[in-house]
């Protein structure tokens, strides 16, 4: 007899059910069970289950391991975790490197089934539809298989499709890959649904909503759209690609592109028109000072921010998760924090100065003080050298009372009157934590509460993950208008998010205007797991994926009579002198293989499936 597990119940949280079988000759009823039965004609149990699947979205991004370091925003600190089999282009069927369950092909196929099973109980609901709530949750079940597929294909490419529970004694188990096309059709097809049956409905916070699936809806076609995704483009820029005897697979073999940027456009503006977002109708640029506000309450969802989000994963601190502890895992360990994604000076010097040119070494004015003058979501996204950040711990207040970063060394005077070398509390030469100090001379403050009582590891954070935010969709709107020839009107959406950041409007045409688009999107959409995919479906991953991590190297020499006992940071006492180095390759040494524009299916997948093909440039199995 098919049981329910039933592993928690609470007002509001969910249920998490798994299935087993029972000797027939048992005939108890387990208090910790309940019956499938009683599931499906129980409203609440049924919403229970519903609201388990979102589990599949685990803590968002806000994992130790961070999608960030897989690209040229970041690097993982600490060794063994995966993470330089994946930019070193050295994954294989056996080792695929990294892998976040929000990805991982054997967990979106469990919420798959999940959603399955609850959109076949509920066509014909055996309770009451008090408040619409059947058509609720098929909406629900719908938007998260079409969430679930989506993150497949966007590592994967085309997937098998299965729309059904699969029940004992089918005559086979094995499925092909579908093509690309189909791939996307199913998902567009769910959003859509999905879209219609929660139309109207009030969502509680983190659920989804027509809102979300018009987003989702919106991502998937801009995806389908890019040169990944065209296989004579891709094609012309990969022999890989060119040689995979399927490419049906991964892309488009045929039809019109300007059909499907059309389509993306279109489901973009959707989303626009709902007029969501923060300070999206500004005419001309605010100040650099609430420039770095307004960056700072979208990131945190703060004082307007929250109305960027279309759907977030949230965390409580009475449910102590690990997306909480973000700040922990990326603080800096003078802070006795763990340094775990830090940015590397790739993405530092792709911040654009304040009149809107670009940040050059060569130029001396940039070279002498780099990190005055910048785009103001630097100040609010990344902590450099003498960036003032919290209180440090009586224990190490001592040590610098000014509690600013200090990612370099530098002269101070002991009290003997000689000039001996400090290290910055906040390197890998630090006197606290050193092994925890970052390699690349910057922390990650975007996503940190700035709140001054969570400052380490006994204290945790209330920030949600953006799974779906408002500005994406202005960008895939943009980004549609660009490839079909409508600049002004790209420009015109591109310059409301660079307004409310406190930056000068893009007026750039052609080439130089796809290369402002990619650049905006690189900043504005830090650390929200969209470089990744972006560089790879653009396919210029090569020249951006591939390059060589680097950091910056800090020397504060004190100026001609100074005496400085306690290091703080200043210009009056100090000459500072700022040189970019590249990553021992020891630590990492990146590389790129085309190979790497998808994932492989792991070994173990395609051992139980004679019938998937495998992904171009990997091994069968």
């Amino acid at each position: 007899m098919k049981k329910i597990k039933l592993l928690a119940l609470a007002v509001a949280s969910a249920l998490v059910f798994t299935t087993s079988c029972n000797d027939d000759f048992v005939n108890t009823q387990p208090l910790g069970e309940l019956s499938q039965n009683a599931v499906w004609t129980d409203a609440a149990l049924a919403e229970a289950f519903v609201t388990e699947i979102y589990a599949g979205f685990g803590n968002g991004g806000f994992d130790e391991q961070m999608l960030a370091s897989l690209t040229d925003e970041a690097i993982f600190t600490h060794p063994g975790r995966g993470i330089t089999t994946i930019t070193e282009a050295r994954s294989n069927p056996a080792d695929i490197g990294w892998v976040n369950g929000t990805l991982s092909w054997p967990n979106m196929y469990t919420r798959i089934r999940a959603a399955n099973l609850a959109l076949k109980n509920l066509e014909a609901p055996q309770f009451p539809n008090t408040n619409n709530i059947v058509d609720r949750l098929k909406g629900e079940a719908k938007f998260m298989r079409a969430y679930y597929y989506h993150q497949l294909a966007r590592y994967y490419g085309g997937v098998p499709l299965i729309d059904r529970p699969y029940g004992l004694g089918e005559e086979s188990y094995l499925e092909k890959r579908n093509t690309w096309e189909e791939t996307v059709n199913f998902i567009v097809k769910d959003c859509d649904e999905a879209a219609a049956l929660l139309d109207g409905k009030s969502m509680a916070a983190g659920r989804a909503s027509k809102a979300a699936a018009l987003a989702l809806k919106a991502r998937i076609l801009i995806y389908a759209a890019s040169d990944l995704h065209d296989i004579p483009t891709a094609k012309e820029k990969s022999t890989t690609i060119a040689a995979f005897a399927n490419p049906e697979i991964l892309g488009y073999t045929g039809g019109s592109r300007t059909e499907r940027w059309q389509k993306a456009k279109d489901a973009a503006k959707a989303v626009l028109d709902l007029n969501r977002g923060n300070l999206m109708n500004l005419s001309e640029p605010v100040s650099p000072e609430q420039g770095t506000t307004n960056y700072m309450n979208n990131s945190l969802a703060r004082n307007g921010g929250q109305t960027e989000l279309l759907m977030a994963r949230y965390f409580i601190n009475a449910k102590q998760e690990g997306g909480g502890r973000i700040g922990l895992f990326n603080g800096p360990n003078g802070y006795n924090n763990w340094a775990g994604n830090t940015p590397i000076q790739l993405l530092v010097d792709d911040y654009e100065m304040m009149d809107g040119t670009k940040f050059s070494w060569n130029n001396p004015a940039h070279a002498a003080d780099p990190y005055a003058n910048r785009d103001p979501r630097f100040k609010a996204s990344i902590m450099h050298e003498g960036t003032p950040w919290k209180v440090r711990s009586n224990a190490n207040l001592p040590k610098d009372p000014a509690s600013q970063i200090q990612t370099g060394r530098y002269e101070v005077v002991n009290a003997a009157g000689e000039k001996v070398t400090h290290f910055g509390l906040d390197t890998r030469n630090s006197s606290i934590e050193d092994w925890n100090g970052s390699y690349t001379g910057y922390y990650i403050r975007k996503f940190t509460d700035p709140n001054p009582a969570i400052v380490d590891q006994n204290t945790w954070q209330e920030i949600p993950w953006p799974i779906l935010r408002y500005t994406e969709a202005v960008f895939n709107y943009a980004e549609a208008c660009i490839a079909l020839g409508q600049e002004e009107e790209a420009r015109t959406w591109l310059n409301k998010i660079r307004f409310r950041s406190g930056m000068p409007a893009i007026t750039e045409s052609g080439a130089a205007l796809v290369d402002r688009f990619r650049n905006e999107k690189r900043i504005e959409m830090l650390y929200e797991e969209q470089r990744f995919h972006d560089t790879r479906r653009w396919m210029i991953a090569p020249t951006t994926l591939g390059r060589k991590a680097n950091g910056i190297q800090i020397v504060g020499t004190l100026k001609p009579g100074k005496s400085v006992s306690v290091y703080k940071y200043s210009k009056d006492n100090y000459d500072y002198k700022y040189t970019v180095f590249e990553i021992d390759p020891g630590k990492e040494n990146r590389a790129w293989l085309d190979k790497m524009y998808y994932l492989p299916i792991s070994r173990d997948e395609m051992n139980r499936n004679k019938d998937l093909v495998q992904n171009p440039g990997y091994p069968l199995n």
